[in-house]
Order: structure tokens, then sequence, then C-alpha cells
């Protein structure tokens, strides 16, 4: 059986105990590194309680944390009981492959998505034939150690665990592949994280125009203060060659339909913690050369590394 993810209000009581977000970097690459793909533990400051933005690297990416001091726990405590949910953006190995690996020693949990990613999840990995069932639904026998929270797009629900609630919203990678992105806000402050995503110009859709203006008035009210969104190739890569991903030329094209929706003084200084890129050949330094170099709206921008905690204040 689906389950639906319920609608919530914005108590008093949860506005009062709002803190500052924290992100822990268990994999910042977009592909050809399998112990750093991509996989980001988002929580509240002062507390262990997480949601996994994808999945891509799990365990090698804790044990990173843990090497750089992040956490001081067992590995197996912090896969078990530190993350409490996934969400998984879309039905790409090096954004899943880490949960898919270590579901055998992981604890009972959610995992948050779009019917089409966990559509992907049931028919294609969660099988015997590829690993076994450890979810809900699908081919037996089902193990039920993960279950499904299916999304409805734009509709806040709980993020079970945590003071968190979460908004999906839809992506293309690859028009008609659909990937997806969530908002994650307490009651004073929200990161928006993507999956992979082309820019609206080349996917011919407006799904990022959607956001734009969904967003918004979050942006203007200074509770959205930080974006991670995916910048997978310098700007040389060809038009034809992005497969579903974003240039820094794109970028910048993207955050000027955004201007469009907030002003251009609402952006300076905004955080974009840059995701998914490419470690090829000399790709990373190339990108983050380009951003920083043509940077017309004064972003702040973060360069995730693995396993080293970011602050947002």
């Amino acid at each position: 059986m689906k389950k639906y993810l319920l609608s919530i209000g914005f108590g008093i009581s949860m506005i009062a105990s709002a803190q500052n977000i924290q992100i822990v970097p268990l994999g910042v690459y977009g592909g050809s590194n399998e112990s750093n793909l991509s996989s980001y533990l988002i929580g509240e400051e002062t507390t262990n309680s997480y949601l996994a933005l994808d999945a891509g690297t799990i365990l090698s990416g804790i044990n990173k944390a843990i090497e750089k001091g992040t956490f001081e726990e067992q590995n197996s405590k912090i896969l078990k009981n530190y993350i409490k949910g996934y969400f998984i953006s879309h039905g790409h190995l090096d954004h899943l492959s880490g949960m898919i690996i270590n579901s055998p020693e992981d604890a009972n949990k959610p995992i948050y998505g779009i019917s089409e990613t966990i559509s992907v999840l049931k028919n294609k990995y969660f099988t015997n034939d590829a690993w076994a069932n450890f979810a809900n639904e699908g081919e037996s026998p089902i193990l039920n150690k993960y279950y499904y929270k299916y999304a409805e797009i734009g509709t806040p629900f709980t993020i079970e665990g945590t003071n968190f609630t979460g908004t999906i919203y839809e992506l293309s990678h690859v028009n008609p592949l659909k990937s997806s992105a969530i908002l994650v806000e307490n009651g004073s402050n929200a990161v928006l994280y993507f999956g992979d995503t082309g820019a609206d110009r080349i996917e011919k859709t407006k799904n990022l125009a959607t956001i734009w203006k969904a967003i918004a008035p979050k942006i203007k009210s200074g509770k959205l203060k930080t974006m991670m969104l995916e910048v997978s190739f310098p700007n040389s890569q060809p038009e034809k060659l992005l497969f579903g991903h974003l240039t820094p030329k794109l970028m910048n094209e993207e955050l000027g339909e955004l201007a469009k929706e907030v002003g251009k003084s609402k952006l300076k200084g905004f955080t974009i913690i840059v995701t998914h890129i490419k470690p090829k050949d000399d790709y990373e330094q190339k990108i983050k050369d380009e951003l920083l170099k043509d940077n017309p709206y004064n972003i702040n921008y973060i360069f995730p590394q693995q396993g080293e905690r970011i602050i947002l204040k």
C-alpha cells in the first residue's frame, strides 16, 4: 500500500524551537568516484537527527566524517540512529547506491521520493535479482526495513524523527526523465536541495521557473538563505552533451530568472552549496574558477568537502 505524505501546519512551538541548520557531506561528486558520491546529511545544529539528501555514498562518508572529527561515535550508530530517513531525488546509482549496499546493516526508516523514483527502487534495485527487497512494497520476500513515503508535489509534510518539514518539487534530468528537489525547513530556516537538473531552456520545461516562484517569498523574508544546486560540467561542455546537468553559465542563466522573482539585491550574499561536480580531469578547478570569476549576483559559493560539517547561519 502506498503511504502518501500528510501536509502539516507550522505551529508556534516549532517556530520557538527553530535552530540553525547543519549539513554534513557524505559524498560530493557526480560519478566516477564510488567512495564520494552525492549524499548530504541535513539536521539542526545541536541535534543528531538527520535526513539524508540522496545516498550515493553512506558508510565511506560516515567514516570520513569520523576521521575529520565531525562525528565521534561508531559508524554503525550513525548509520542506524542518526540518519532518520532518506530523500532520494531520482533513480540513478550515484544518488542511491550507498543506501542499497548498506541496507542489511541499517535500521527501519522511511524513504521519501516522487512516485517515479520509488518505482525505480521497487522494480530495479530492491529485487531478488539485483539485491533483496528491504522495503515494504514490491517483490517477495518483503523485508519491511524501509518504507516508502510518496510525495505530493508542492505539499509540505513532516520528516519523521526531526523537527523539519519537507516539500518536494519536480525537476527534469534529460526530459522526460524526472528528478526532484526538496525544501527542508524548520520554524525560521530553510535549505533547498536539488537532485540532478538541467536548465529549463535546455530541457524545454518550466520546472525551475515553478520552483523560483514558489521559493521567492522565502528568499524575500530571509528564511531561505541557502540552496544546494548542481554544477556538473565547466562551460566548455557542449549543451548537447550536458545530459541534464548545469554549467556555471547555465547557473547564472537560472539565477537571472530567480532574480526576476526576488530582485537582484535579495541575491547579494546568498549562499549556494555547489554539488555534483564531475571529478574528471581539471573540471573541478575550472568550475570553481568560472563560478567565482563570473558572479554577477555576488553569490557566496561553498564547495563542500566530504566529511566536513557546514553550519548555516
